[in-house]
């Protein structure tokens, strides 16, 4: 066979998507529901240390909590991996984001209506940073539900930034809030490049 005519295998391109929001909104949830890998977590035991730091009230029954990251990965066709990196949602563990959201092309802030005065700080955390990023309402059972106009009205939301209602449990429902932030994030670029000329 002439080499000529022949091309070599295509490398499959990576990015990196990040899972962030407040503490026990469904972020290792969301990891472990759609990782084609056993994901990686490092969790811990809520503790009596975590009394008077950790909120627990909306949450009573968490037994464990993010302390790093959660790592997972999906394919997608045979040239795109999404690596996901989950942050701990504790704000005293909140220094590492940085360095997890180090070379990421978008976040999903997952919030939870029960609590959506959590989702201001890692919103602002985006928006600060100029990462692209979509909002992921996580459906809790048992709460009050809004209407995704209501929740972005409440979170005074950019005109221009995406928000959906996800069940961080369901694959599918994982596997559509990262595609919408990887069209949102492609958006971003293009948009930003066409002002660039």
């Amino acid at each position: 066979m002439d080499s000529a005519l022949t091309s070599p295998p295509r490398k499959a391109a990576s990015t990196k998507i990040v899972i962030a929001g407040g503490f026990g909104v469904g972020k290792t949830t969301l990891v472990g529901s759609v990782s084609e890998i056993q994901p990686l977590r490092t969790e811990a035991l809520v503790t009596n240390e975590s009394e008077g730091v950790d909120n627990l009230d909306a949450v009573p029954s968490k037994a464990t909590t993010t302390v790093a990251m959660d790592f997972g990965r999906l394919t997608l066709g045979e040239d795109l991996i999404l690596y996901l990196f989950g942050t701990p949602g504790q704000r005293r563990f909140w220094f590492m984001w940085d360095d997890l959201c180090h070379g990421a092309i978008g976040a999903i802030v997952i919030v939870d209506t029960a609590r959506l005065d959590e989702s201001f700080s890692p919103l602002d955390y985006f928006e600060a940073k100029g990462l692209p990023f979509i909002v992921a309402v996580n459906q809790f059972e048992g709460i009050e539900q809004y209407t995704l106009d209501q929740v972005k009205a409440a979170l005074a939301l950019p005109p221009e930034v995406p928000i959906i209602s996800i069940d961080a449990r369901d694959r599918d429902s994982a596997k559509s809030a990262l595609i919408r932030v990887t069209e949102y994030a492609l958006e971003h670029l293009t948009r930003n490049l066409a002002g660039a000329s």
